[in-house]
């Protein structure tokens, strides 16, 4: 016990660490022409009462040694009304490329309800995060109903983190859900994105908003992602080919011990560019749409559809070996679910209403995975890697380059 309230003392003095820091600029700080207006603080807590915790978990150097580490991962959850409201919301849920795990879906399906949060982590722990979701639930909501059938999803991280080593523990879970909180979130290298790759640079966690016209109902559409997924040679932003631009920075190897005449990676220094063959596309993304929009969980299901489209248009194809899972709610209808009353009542909006909705989407998950490559670091992790993070600058060029940006 005295273990675990060490590594939860930590944690928790690392994310103060993170919290100090200054944060980087997001893409609408940046100007870079995405679509779609953002919302207050442009993230997922644009939309009512959506509240977001994390957990980060680093520890250790060197040579991985499975038990031991070096650890880079965490936990991260979503409140879709607070955790302090036990309301169901209608949800629904859609995979691109089902090569990974959202626990929870096929009753979110059945039912077309959401009755909990929505938790991400690395892929091997996707079991214990499930187990300590229930036991917060029967610590919470023990008077509502008897079983849980909770929301996890995964990405694997196991280039940076002794992913087999099983370092994340129901305290690290508990305690992002206990410290979750509206507000800007924290992005990149934090929770359940600390050791995530995506189209070869530092990834994690990033989220964004779109907020429609009065004329289209003036609703908010919110977006969070773990992105660890895609190629550099595909990754674009704002239309611009990104990943063709930036060629180096590659992950590499920071050490001089002698590698391996087999070793995938090289070691760092090496400035030439990996021929764009020698890339192979894996990895996964997690994606979660919140919405403040009177629909029903058949139009949820249309609404997260187009998260493929934003994925696409980062350069996203949904290879083979991807996990890329979406899970999309609706705070509107509030206790549509209690059987206080024999009928009750909903609002919903009209199909024609519902392409403004589809544009946000796209626009908020574009926006999102742009933003998680905008906020992470880069970082040196199991066995020596080292991933580069996103360098704003050479961003910054390449969207001038292709017109994306006015020339200074």
């Amino acid at each position: 016990m005295k273990q675990v309230l060490v590594s939860v003392f930590v944690v928790g003095l690392l994310q103060c660490v993170l919290m100090a820091q200054p944060r980087k600029s997001r893409e609408h700080d940046l100007g870079i022409p995405i679509g779609g207006t953002p919302g207050t603080i442009n993230a997922i807590t644009d939309v009512a009462g959506v509240e977001v915790g994390h957990t980060t978990v680093i520890a250790g150097s060197g040579p991985l040694v499975i038990g031991q580490g070096p650890v880079r991962t965490g936990v991260t959850v979503v409140h879709p009304r607070g955790k302090a409201n036990p309301d169901p919301v209608f949800a629904a849920w859609f995979t691109l490329n089902g090569n990974g795990e959202m626990t929870g879906t096929t009753w979110v399906q059945e039912s077309g309800l959401l009755e909990g949060p929505v938790a991400i982590t690395n892929t091997h722990s996707v079991g214990v995060v499930r187990d300590a979701i229930i036991q917060w639930e029967v610590r919470q909501k023990q008077a509502l109903q008897p079983w849980w059938l909770p929301v996890v999803a995964e990405t694997y991280d196991g280039s940076l983190n002794d992913i087999s080593g099983f370092h994340v523990t129901p305290a690290h879970v508990l305690s992002a859900l206990d410290s979750a909180t509206g507000g800007l979130p924290q992005e990149g290298s934090v929770g359940g994105g600390t050791g995530m790759i995506c189209h070869g640079f530092k990834g994690g966690i990033g989220t964004a908003s779109r907020r429609l016209t009065a004329e289209q109902g003036g609703y908010t559409v919110g977006v969070l992602v773990q992105c660890n997924y895609g190629v550099r040679r595909d990754l674009r932003i704002a239309g611009a080919p990104v990943g063709e631009e930036i060629t180096d920075l590659v992950a590499c190897i920071a050490h001089d011990r002698p590698l391996p005449a087999d070793a995938p990676r090289r070691r760092c220094g090496t400035s030439a560019p990996v021929p764009p063959d020698a890339e192979r596309e894996l990895g996964s993304i997690i994606v979660v749409v919140a919405t403040d929009a009177p629909v029903l969980p058949h139009q949820l299901k249309r609404i997260v559809t187009r998260v493929s489209v934003g994925l696409g248009r980062q350069g996203g194809f949904g290879g083979n070996g991807s996990g890329d899972i979406f899970i999309a709610f609706s705070t509107a209808n509030p206790r549509a679910w209690h059987d206080d009353v024999p009928v009750r009542d909903v609002k919903m909006l009209p199909n024609d209403r519902l392409t403004p909705l589809f544009q946000a989407t796209a626009w908020a998950t574009e926006a999102a995975i742009t933003n998680a490559l905008l906020a992470a670091e880069t970082m040196t992790g199991a066995n020596d890697l080292r991933v580069y993070a996103l360098p704003h600058d050479r961003l910054l060029t390449a969207l001038r380059k292709y017109g994306r940006l006015p020339q200074r």
